[in-house]
């Protein structure tokens, strides 16, 4: 099992020396979901040496150019490396025109196109592939949309309960698929073997106030993503701008139950996060600062 957080980006409005604007990749498995290229996203995924034709959907939380600049080149580049199915893009219903003068702003052949997902309700709003994908509205100066992917409820099997059962290879998959399986005239049943749990998960929160909708996003996430544009010290910004503070991410993720909390996002008054790490810790004990290019399993 392959799940994977290759960040691309971790500035906020302006890009730094150090930082280039927001942009994340998330492979889970066989699918790899993109969440809000900014501009230099198409060079970062080289850098990461991520192929842009290979991605399976794009995620956007708002239109605001350092969630979005980079959607142009990231069209191209798929359509330059040949890719042959149009890709599914989420964004706010209400960003319909920006989407579409994103995908205009210059002058390419577009062969696929793309598929629109445009997102007006809270609650699961879709899949993608066997993740299910909820979102929910923030509060931030635009309309912006959080998202939580989650996979199905799977069974997990006891491993030393098979071996002692004499139970292995293909029969282990055909003992989960059918619920039982007779092997030298004994009968056993699945639920011997393992109990159903809830399948791993992990939520996308940029640009917002705290709000309801944050916590119910994180709600027992594996890895949480959010924003921390600024320190407690400037809890005033956060609030005037639609933004959160290191201490109020930290609050999110435990309130929420949420097992790691990567903070990102990050505004170009400090260079240096690990005053965002320090500030949280105080809160959280697991978190990290997203680096551009570093990748966090989970």
């Amino acid at each position: 099992m392959t799940r994977e957080l290759i960040v691309l980006g971790t500035a906020s409005q302006a890009p730094t020396r150090h930082r280039n604007h927001n942009g994340y990749a998330l492979r889970w498995n066989e699918q790899l979901l993109v969440f809000d290229p900014g501009e230099g996203f198409q060079r970062q995924c080289l850098l990461a040496n991520l192929t842009i034709s290979r991605a399976t959907a794009c995620l956007i939380t708002h239109f605001h150019g350092d969630h979005s600049l980079g959607l142009p080149g990231f069209l191209q580049r798929r359509a330059l490396d040949s890719a042959t199915e149009p890709i599914p893009i989420w964004y706010p219903a209400d960003g319909a025109q920006y989407l579409e003068r994103l995908r205009t702003s210059t002058i390419w052949h577009d062969p696929v196109g793309i598929v629109a997902m445009p997102i007006d309700t809270d609650g699961p709003n879709g899949a993608i592939g066997n993740l299910i994908v909820t979102t929910k509205h923030l509060d931030h100066r635009v309309n912006t949309i959080g998202y939580r992917i989650q996979e199905p409820e799977q069974f997990r099997v006891d491993a030393d309960r098979l071996h002692q059962a004499g139970i292995d290879g293909p029969d282990i998959g055909q003992l989960i698929k059918d619920g039982h399986i007779t092997l030298n005239g004994v009968t056993h049943q699945r639920s011997d073997f393992g109990q159903m749990s809830e399948g791993k998960s992990m939520a996308f929160i940029m640009d917002t106030r705290i709000c309801d909708a944050a916590f119910d996003l994180a709600k027992g996430v594996d890895l949480l993503v959010c924003e921390s544009t600024y320190l407690e010290a400037e809890s005033g910004l956060a609030q005037e701008y639609g933004h959160l503070t290191a201490a109020q991410a930290a609050k999110i993720a435990v309130e929420a139950g949420a097992d790691q909390l990567v903070l990102t996002h990050f505004s170009q008054r400090h260079p240096d996060s690990s005053v965002f790490v320090e500030e949280a810790e105080r809160i959280h004990p697991n978190v990290v600062a997203a680096s551009d290019l570093a990748r966090i399993s989970f």
